[in-house]
């Protein structure tokens, strides 16, 4: 999944500098006891113990077409979209919550047990499972499970449960694409520096090379390679 890559990737890399600092590099290091990363099949190079493991959780189905449709329904209500951005369900968040379930097990039994007190409660209230209430129904009982500081006792296991899946929502779908549209993130991008301010070289009785300023201090040119082979100082 490509959320779970890029995360991972960040992840790797903070090991690899970790390692970098601890490990004692040699004259002619010995790199053959890395050489069982497959980098050119997975971006963030896992091992092949990992990718076997990946791929049996992607083999196998977890959550029922019933089940996953209540989890969806839900994820809408609690992100609905806004304008040019989808609802939740449209992000790929099926295939999220359905790996991270199979991926952290302690997911399980509360997902699935969650999933059957809503019915309950829905059908103890309306006589119908919770897909087939209106909207207004689903709604009334949602206000009773989610906001924590406001639940009875007797929606407890259902708040918990609402909480629970309101996180894996929220990370599914603000770690898509279209989540990260949404919150406006640019991440690192290149900006322009003029180089030091002349106020502050000049109170270190300093200066710029003026061949270097008009050869080098180009923001216009910022995104290319500077040419040193025929400077001279």
């Amino acid at each position: 999944m490509n959320r779970r890559e890029s995360l991972k990737s960040l992840l790797v890399g903070g090991v690899g500098t970790g390692l970098l600092i601890s490990c004692r590099l040699d004259d002619d290091p010995d790199l053959s006891k890395v050489t069982d990363i497959r980098e050119k099949d997975f971006d963030y190079g896992r091992t092949p113990e990992e990718a076997e493991y990946d791929e049996e959780l992607m083999s196998k189905k977890f959550y029922t077409d019933e089940e996953m449709a209540t989890i969806l329904l839900i994820a809408d209500i609690i992100i609905p979209g806004d304008g040019d951005h989808p609802p939740a369900s449209k992000t790929g968040l099926a295939e999220f919550i359905e790996f991270i379930t199979k991926d952290l097990p302690e997911h399980k039994t509360p997902m699935r047990g969650g999933l059957r007190w809503l019915d309950n409660e829905s059908n103890q209230r309306f006589e119908k499972g919770f897909k087939m209430l209106s909207e207004d129904e689903q709604i009334a009982i949602i206000d009773d499970i989610a906001y924590p500081a406001e639940v009875k006792p007797q929606h407890v296991h259902g708040a918990k449960f609402f909480s629970r899946l309101r996180n894996l929502v929220t990370t599914g779908y603000f770690t898509s694409k279209e989540g990260i549209e949404y919150l406006g993130y640019q991440g690192n991008r290149p900006n322009v520096w003029d180089g030091v301010p002349p106020e502050v070289l000049e109170k270190h009785g300093l200066a710029y090379d003026e061949k270097m300023l008009k050869n080098s201090i180009k923001p216009e040119e910022r995104n290319e390679i500077e040419d040193w082979k025929n400077y001279e100082i």
